[in-house]
């Protein structure tokens, strides 16, 4: 059974149509790479996916579920790395977490395992408005992984990290984490090193849909173009 199985999706804002006919299959254990320039609907496609936004045409299945008939089973298994790191800015990092797994029925020791995996141990205890770009970053990934998600939803999941910080959470989003994914890019040669899939969209349009290994850096760039 397909991790994720769209047909037909379309979804609005208004008169504007932000996607329309998509159509793909993920299995699972592969990750799909997103390529498209600003406003294309990668983000979009994501909120779909996490049960945030409703579809107005088409079919979405969502691990096995439909949506949005289905979305409450859903949301417990998808974690979602967002633009917005999802975080209250007033609590410290482990407050962020511990609020995160009491809604999950995750046991604390888990927030206290990935603080030390994202190397933020020692500065947990500070608001978060007092953390830099990065630090955030780093706790968004956290709270992203914390309930172990058979589905991970990462929309330009290394914003604003170095590349020491995003080899540090490597682990918990890359290939090694070995869930299903799917991930926005602006990066062809990094986005395709990832992939089992790639989708190009322009214009909330499909404008590629191939297998990583038949699509070249030269494709995706003409995407932005």
């Amino acid at each position: 059974m397909p991790a994720v199985q769209l047909e037909g999706l379309a979804r609005r804002y208004g008169e504007r149509e932000a996607l329309g006919g998509v159509s793909l299959s993920l299995q699972a254990g592969q990750s799909l790479v997103v390529f498209g320039p600003n406003g294309a609907g990668k983000s979009t496609l994501l909120r779909v996916l996490a049960t945030l936004l409703r579809p107005h045409a088409g079919s979405v299945r969502v691990l096995g579920k439909p949506l949005p008939e289905e979305a409450w089973a859903v949301r417990g298994r998808v974690g979602l790395l967002a633009h917005e790191p999802l975080l209250y800015r007033d609590l410290t990092a482990r407050e962020n977490l511990r609020f995160h797994a009491r809604l999950h029925g995750v046991a604390l020791e888990r927030v206290e395992r990935l603080l030390e995996l994202v190397r933020l141990e020692r500065r947990c205890r500070e608001p978060l408005r007092t953390l830099s770009r990065g630090m955030v970053q780093r706790v968004a990934v956290a709270r992203a992984v914390l309930h172990e998600p058979e589905l991970l939803l990462l929309d330009e999941p290394r914003a604003n990290l170095d590349p020491a910080a995003s080899e540090l959470v490597d682990p918990l989003i890359g290939a090694a984490a070995q869930r299903t994914r799917v991930i926005t890019s602006h990066d062809p040669a990094r986005g395709l090193a990832e992939a089992d899939m790639v989708l190009g969209l322009r214009a909330g349009r499909p404008a590629l849909l191939r297998a990583a290994g038949d699509v070249s850096v030269a494709e995706i760039a003409q995407l932005y173009r």
